[in-house]
């Protein structure tokens, strides 16, 4: 970060008054997926106030920390560790400790390892804090164009092509668009997957998000199939976003399922709109199915 740079992030800090006094707690402080701009003043205020940060890589969060001038512990917590050191952090935390826990990039919790530790400190009353930020699920999201209002997001897929496309069977029927993580050497045989047990689904591809050459690749599957078994893995990071199945893939069985689903959290109407809008059904036939669903369901 250059001086200037410092001098406009202070000046900016001054105007929107400093943060409350940081208690006790674990922090769970997103940090940016690429741009380092993209931190939030609510998170510097939390990094600088902590008493330890945790980080999956105590090098990456390092130069994070070093671009705004933040000077605080660091203990490197991850998948490797995590069993051994957790006590240790919750014992400080129960101790009445700040502790902030942050990913490589984005939102903790997110395809990394902390969620045990948020559970544990849930489980022992301590208090748990989020501290909102930069995410790619919701970035791919945002410029993929593709629907947003209800989307599963899957995470990373079982590496070898046999059991990713099991796995992948899975999300056949799931409504609304899904997200999946992947690394890109093995993104023309994810694409190829995707396309083979999903169907032509409209999707998306998103590389490098928030960095200099940030690309949203759009199509077909079938299409993006093609060009990256042509074109080979393309350089940096990327998320895939696949559109919802077509309207004409569901049946009244698969209706179903979806409203039982629905109703678990919801109101017959309001479920019957959620799946008559993922579905592409009229509302009310949707709605007479969700009644009826309801009704044999509080006989048994």
């Amino acid at each position: 970060m250059t001086e200037t740079s410092r001098e406009i992030l202070g000046e900016a800090i001054r105007r929107s008054g400093k943060g409350q006094a940081l208690g006790p707690g674990l922090y769970l402080v997103s940090t940016p997926i690429g741009n380092l701009r993209d931190i939030t003043l609510r998170a510097l205020d939390v990094l600088g106030q902590a008493d330890r940060v945790l980080a999956e890589d105590t090098r990456v969060t390092r130069r994070l920390l070093d671009a705004y001038g933040l000077r605080v512990e660091l203990t490197a917590y991850h998948d490797h560790n995590g069993e051994r050191v957790r006590p240790r952090i919750l014992a400080d935390l129960a101790a009445g400790k700040r502790v902030a826990l942050v990913s490589d990039a984005g939102t903790p919790l997110v395809s990394d390892p902390g969620y045990k530790l948020a559970r544990d400190a849930i489980a022992a009353d301590i208090p748990v804090i989020a501290i909102p930020g930069a995410s790619a699920v919701l970035a791919a999201l945002a410029i993929a164009g593709l629907p947003t209002d209800c989307f599963t997001f899957a995470g990373f897929p079982p590496q070898r092509t046999g059991p990713r496309e099991a796995w992948l069977d899975a999300f056949r029927h799931v409504p609304g668009s899904l997200v999946f993580y992947e690394g890109v050497s093995r993104l023309p045989a994810m694409v190829a997957s995707l396309a083979k047990v999903l169907g032509d689904r409209p999707a998306a591809v998103c590389r490098e998000l928030t960095k200099l050459h940030e690309e949203a690749r759009r199509g077909s599957l079938t299409e993006l199939a093609a060009h990256y078994a042509e074109a080979g893995p393309p350089r940096g990071e990327v998320v895939i976003v696949v559109g919802p199945p077509a309207a004409d893939d569901w049946d009244a069985g698969r209706i179903d399922v979806a409203l039982r689903a629905a109703l678990e959290d919801m109101r017959v109407k309001e479920a019957a709109s959620h799946v008559a809008e993922a579905s592409g059904w009229p509302r009310r036939d949707v709605y007479a199915r969700a009644l009826a669903l309801k009704d044999r369901d509080q006989e048994r």
